[in-house]
């Protein structure tokens, strides 16, 4: 069997994986899914053609939008997660014994049950008792809270759709307004590498909205370009100020990429994408 499954990442760039085994196929009203099986990444998620996670490296998207601001805000309580409906975020946010309460926000179902039934590695983050699931739009929700969350998390597909409102300022506004005193907002903010116009407006409304506001890096290796951004921005915490090195080292040993140290170097932006940030 030859079988290849491919995403268009940009007009002009492609991924591709040979696959064992076509797993599984649904439809919402917001979007299709498939599973995969490839040689390999192992086991692979697609919403509407695009790569939404692998097997073999999808710890390094999930370890570090979840652990850098929960290494730094000083009592983190209360996490909200919009999308992420693979489980994947909320798995990293369970580690975190100090946290009382991790609500996630999913738009489609549909998401949540491809995940439980095929991505079992990642959607063992529902299993924790902690973790509220709430299959709502997440952009109404937000509007609805105030003073309510210490990090919120978006875990959002890409600026399409019904997930493009996820990253203009009006929703970070109500984001702030949803987070408490020390509040921290992370956000997936795409690939700086081709992405730069993106990457310059949504800088500029984080910087506009918060007091505090960084990039920081990962790889992700099936990613358009394996370069990775996440914004990180707050009512007061400073990544590079406020990192709380004992919590960073109680994670040894469980996690595959995140440590103090690529805590710190994730923070060190190369001067090709910081001529881009305001």
């Amino acid at each position: 069997m030859n079988i290849w499954v491919t995403e268009d990442q940009t007009e002009n760039l492609r991924i591709s994986f040979r696959v064992k085994t076509i797993l599984d196929h649904a439809e919402s009203k917001f979007q299709k899914c498939d599973i995969y099986d490839t040689f390999d990444f192992g086991r692979l998620m697609m919403l509407d053609n695009v790569v939404m996670l692998t097997e073999r490296d999808e710890f390094f998207y999930h370890e570090m939008i979840a652990h850098v601001p929960l290494t730094v805000h000083p009592r983190p309580k209360r996490v909200l997660v919009i999308g992420g409906g693979d489980g994947g975020t909320i798995r990293e946010v369970a580690r975190h014994s100090e946290v009382e309460d991790i609500t996630i926000v999913e738009i489609d179902k549909m998401v949540v049950d491809m995940s439980r039934k095929h991505l079992p590695f990642v959607a063992c983050g529902f299993d924790d008792p902690r973790v509220t699931l709430h299959i709502a739009d997440g952009i109404r929700f937000i509007q609805e809270q105030k003073n309510a969350w210490d990090i919120i998390l978006i875990d959002s597909t890409d600026p399409v759709a019904f997930a493009e409102g996820l990253f203009h300022s009006d929703f970070y506004t109500s984001v702030r307004e949803a987070l408490t005193e020390n509040g921290i907002l992370v956000a997936q903010t795409e690939f700086p590498l081709l992405s730069r116009n993106l990457i310059r407006d949504i800088f500029s409304s984080l910087n506009q909205v918060f007091p505090v506001s960084r990039m920081y890096l990962a790889p992700v290796p099936t990613y358009p370009t394996g370069l990775w951004s996440f914004g990180f921005a707050s009512k007061g915490p400073d990544p590079l100020r406020d990192f709380n090195v004992q919590r960073a080292a109680a994670l040894a040993g469980k996690l595959k990429y995140y440590t103090g140290d690529t805590h710190r170097h994730a923070l060190t932006i190369p001067p090709f994408i910081r001529e881009l940030l305001p």
